[in-house]
């Protein structure tokens, strides 16, 4: 597999790809000549989500972490610690602008397993926390039967068969901010972990922020409820199978198993 390399400077033309199109759209991303500024991105803060969170980026270097952690600084202060001129960073800062609600509870929930293991010991729910923090796809859909070829690795069923489906019946919201920053220079084998949210027939009228809120409050339900006690309620995406987020996608593209790989036996 290829090792990723993200751009190292800030490169706008890698953001026109249709991946990006939600931050184009609700932060009209692509726009920037240059890296965003922490204060560009905190005043972007309330933007989608309309309430009055006090979370703020700060440049990593004016932060004095003593002998505190991360997740401990952003619980304490409400400062996210964010590195200048880094994709990793920027989106992760643009994710709490869109799951404000989710953002804050994955934090909370660090905390808690900090309390009970301390640092070094990762459990199964922090590993989980952190998969999806990085790698997660929330994709909204209308039946269950997307959610079973998913699990069932139906490859060519979901992505080429039934390609005039998404957006209408399915729809994918990048979570994990991973995801954006190797899509700035995406290769085969960019696998995501991926969520399915059933919506009603109302959500697909809703504005792309109005969206972005509902799955924000049925993600908080949903963690709340147990979705990620452990690994085993996320399932895999082949991220660049999704319609219009590479080229070519042609069947053989899709017959590839090195990559779109079949379910494994028991």
């Amino acid at each position: 597999m290829k090792k990723f390399t993200a751009p190292e400077a800030w490169q706008v033309a890698c953001l026109h790809a249709e991946p990006f199109s939600h931050l184009n759209q609700l932060f009209d991303l692509k726009s920037q000549q240059d890296w965003p500024s922490p204060q560009w991105l905190s005043s972007h803060v309330n933007s989608v989500s309309l309430q009055q969170y006090d979370t703020r980026f700060v440049a990593d270097e004016t932060i004095d972490f003593g002998d505190k952690y991360y997740e401990e600084i952003i619980f304490e202060t409400h400062q996210v610690p964010t590195r200048s001129q880094n994709w990793h960073d920027l989106f992760g800062a643009l994710i709490w602008c869109l799951f404000p609600k989710t953002k804050a509870l994955l934090n909370a929930l660090h905390i808690e397993e900090i309390a009970q293991f301390g640092l070094k010991q990762r459990s199964k729910k922090r590993n989980a926390l952190t998969l999806f923090d990085e790698c997660g796809l929330v994709l909204a859909i209308d039946d269950d039967k997307w959610r079973d070829a998913f699990k069932l690795h139906q490859w060519q069923n979901v992505f080429y068969d039934n390609r005039s489906e998404w957006q209408q019946n399915l729809k994918p919201f990048v979570f994990g901010h991973a995801n954006y920053e190797m899509l700035t220079n995406p290769f085969i084998g960019l696998t995501g972990k991926l969520v399915c949210i059933n919506v009603d027939a109302a959500f697909w009228q809703l504005s792309l922020s109005e969206q972005y809120r509902c799955l924000d409050d049925k993600l908080v339900a949903l963690i709340n409820d147990g979705l990620l006690e452990d690994n085993t309620k996320m399932s895999p995406i082949p991220l660049l199978g999704i319609p219009n987020w590479h080229e070519p996608q042609d069947l053989e593209f899709y017959q590839n198993t090195d990559y779109f790989r079949p379910k494994r036996r028991k």
